[in-house]
């Protein structure tokens, strides 16, 4: 593993154990080029996928970008990381048990809404103002509405 401070080819691991939701295998390492002390991650990947955007074109899946995307609309929210690292780690689970290889992006954006949903009301507002487009306050104002009325159900 390359060191990212310094670009040294060769780092050792100081020390591996599985994350709380055994999902994957921290692993703290040392570089001997400058000392510098860091932190990777190792997840099981099962298939490839390919993300196919509302233009057609096709993207690889990124899990980085995906818990990016959920930790902004979460961002000030008071819900502990360890329960949204289970909702993506769930969402990415449902994904590669899918069996097929291209997802529409609209899939994953409705799975991070049904995510988001479950955990925080205002983090599923924020999240649908972006992959919905509002355009105006009467978007947001719709929108909270309909989530209203569902609530009162």
């Amino acid at each position: 593993m390359r060191c990212p401070f310094c670009g040294h080819e060769e780092t050792q691991v100081k020390d591996s154990r599985p994350t709380e939701d055994n999902a994957a295998i921290r692993r703290r390492r040392f570089c001997p080029g400058c000392g510098a002390r860091f932190t990777t991650f190792e997840r099981v990947q099962l298939r490839e996928i390919t993300i196919v955007k509302k233009s057609g074109r096709r993207v690889p899946f990124d899990r980085d970008k995906l818990a990016r995307s959920i930790m902004i609309a979460m961002r000030k929210r008071p819900v502990e990381p360890e329960r949204v690292e289970r909702m993506i780690s769930g969402i990415v689970r449902r994904l590669e048990s899918m069996g097929e290889s291209e997802i529409p992006s609209d899939l994953v954006g409705e799975m991070v809404m049904e995510g988001l949903a479950s955990i925080d009301s205002v983090a599923y507002v924020r999240y649908a103002s972006v992959y919905r487009n509002f355009r105006e306050a009467k978007d947001f104002e719709t929108f909270v509405g309909r989530l209203a009325g569902a609530d009162n159900d």
